[in-house]
This record gives C-alpha cells, structure tokens and sequence, in this order.
C-alpha cells in the first residue's frame, strides 16, 4: 500500500498533497512579472538568425525554451502577450483557466488540467500575438505547469498589458481585463 509522505495534509488528492510552497522551494521558483512563479529550465543552444525571423523578432532567438510555471489561487496571471507561440503543460494541482484574447477580439477560455471528460487537456497553446492570462479554478489551490515557447523566449518579445488601452481596444472584454490586469 502506497502512503504519502508524514508531512502532507492527510487525505487531500496525491496532487495536491505537497503545498505551493514545497514547490516554490524544491524546484527554486521566483517571482514571475506577470504573476506566480517561475523558472526556466530549458534554453536551446542554436539560435535563429534575425533575418530568418519574423521582423516582430528583433535579433536573433534560441530555437526554443521552456520553464516550470506555478499560480496559486489567490493570484492570477496577467494579461500579456508574446511574439512567440507559447505551449502551456499540466504538471499538477488543480485545473487552470487560460483566458486568450485573440486580434480580432475573439476570447476563448481553454482548461489546463487532466481530466478530459470535463473538457481539461493536458496542452494548451497560445498562438503569438494574443492577449492571454490564466486563474487557477479551485479556491485554496494552486497550479503547476510548464510553459514551452518557439522560437525561444525573450524578454523583449513579451509585453504587459495595461487596462486602459485593451479596454480601447476590446471593451466586449472590459470586466476580463480589469481582472486580469495589474496597471
């Protein structure tokens, strides 16, 4: 018979039995701008040449990158957008609520978790250029994931949102993105 260690809360789900913190600590996150932790755990050797890039690329770019990504449920991520597609991984935890605006102002609201019977997928992609953020869905929780982005981020092709200016531009979104914006 499997038993989990002595220092997790007895009889919560094996996922959610080691706290946001031990994860925090055991796999040394940091404090992310847009919200939760972070830290990155892959970046590719080779590199893109800028001018085989698109030109919303300014220089040249690893070919690829990943991190482990944690939120916790009384934070959120906020809404910010890349110049890369990103690909977001279930690792474990509760389900998580991808929020995506799109250019043309479409929103759709993927569910990050393990259980495909109720419409979770362990992938989500977020195409460049969109508006997105995430909430984990179970109060009290917290969710870990991995993020993988091609070609390779950088911080110069990430941009925070501001309410004001997405609200110009996509008011249908007004109540989304005064939630998930923290400017």
């Amino acid at each position: 018979m499997h038993r989990p260690p002595l220092d997790l809360p007895y009889g919560a789900p094996y996922d959610m039995q080691r706290s946001a913190l031990f994860w925090i600590n055991k796999l040394e996150l940091k404090q992310h701008p847009e919200g939760g932790y972070f830290r990155e755990t892959y970046r590719a050797a080779e590199t893109i040449p800028a001018t085989y890039l698109p030109k919303r690329f300014q220089g040249s770019r690893q070919f690829a990158t990943a991190i482990y990504y944690l939120l916790q449920s009384e934070d959120f991520s906020a809404l910010h957008r890349l110049a890369s597609d990103e690909i977001w991984h279930f690792y474990g935890g509760s389900p998580l609520d991808i929020h995506i605006i799109d250019p043309s102002g479409r929103y759709s609201k993927p569910r990050l978790g393990n259980d495909p019977e109720n419409d979770q997928s362990f992938q989500v992609v977020v195409e460049a250029g969109c508006w997105f953020g995430a909430t984990v869905t179970l109060p009290g929780s917290y969710t870990l994931a991995g993020c993988s982005v091609a070609p390779g981020f950088d911080f110069a092709d990430f941009e925070l949102a501001y309410s004001q200016p997405l609200i110009s531009r996509y008011p249908e979104h007004k109540n989304l993105i005064q939630r998930l914006t923290r400017r």
